[in-house]
């Protein structure tokens, strides 16, 4: 094992997309990483709508679904599959996780769409499907935080199931104690500076 840095995981927490970072598919994109370890990591981008409605695609999560009650665009990574994030508040103890949910980090876990949706209704604090995910290899994303591609906050509940998708990336960043709730001010475009 010598040689191997340890990776402190950074499961749950968010992926801010710096200005700086010029890959278009996660301009101003808010990314939940739903697994980070040595051998990669994976996470969906909380902020990108698409227009396709849940029930177009998994008619029994839609009414689960908070609003926008649309499928969103995890990443660019299989588009064709859907992964379900649901918060499941109190969601604490190990023994009370409902069927069909699998913790990521606090009352943040993954769906298992396959699962009746019955089984979980009750227990849901909010529902976002994602189609497709964003994802790195091993050491991809460390060599990006170096090179200053992203900024790495702590997630809320609420990240997950914010009703103005539009407008997450600055409300992480102006909720930051630092520097960081000044590039919320950021123009969307840097030459009408």
């Amino acid at each position: 094992m010598s040689g191997m840095t340890e990776v402190s995981s950074l499961t749950g927490r968010l992926l801010v997309a710096t200005p700086a970072l010029a890959d278009p598919n996660f301009d101003r994109a808010v990314v939940l990483l739903l697994d980070h370890d040595e051998e990669g990591s994976l996470g969906v981008v909380l902020n990108r709508p698409t227009p396709v409605d849940v029930g177009d695609i998994l008619e029994g999560w839609a009414d689960l679904t908070g609003e926008p009650g649309v499928v969103f665009q995890g990443g660019p990574v299989s588009l064709d599959s859907a992964l379900g994030v649901a918060v499941i508040p109190g969601g604490g103890s190990v023994d009370r996780a409902p069927l069909g949910w699998r913790r990521v980090h606090g009352a943040i876990g993954l769906v298992d769409l396959e699962a009746p949706p019955e089984l979980l209704a009750s227990a849901l604090g909010s529902l976002r499907i994602f189609a497709g995910y964003a994802g790195w290899g091993p050491g991809q994303l460390e060599d990006e935080l170096v090179e200053g591609a992203w900024y790495v906050v702590e997630s809320e509940p609420g990240d997950v199931s914010s009703p103005s998708p539009e407008r997450l990336w600055r409300e992480v960043l102006r909720r930051q104690r630092n520097e960081l709730a000044m590039v919320a001010t950021y123009p969307d475009d840097p030459s009408l500076n």
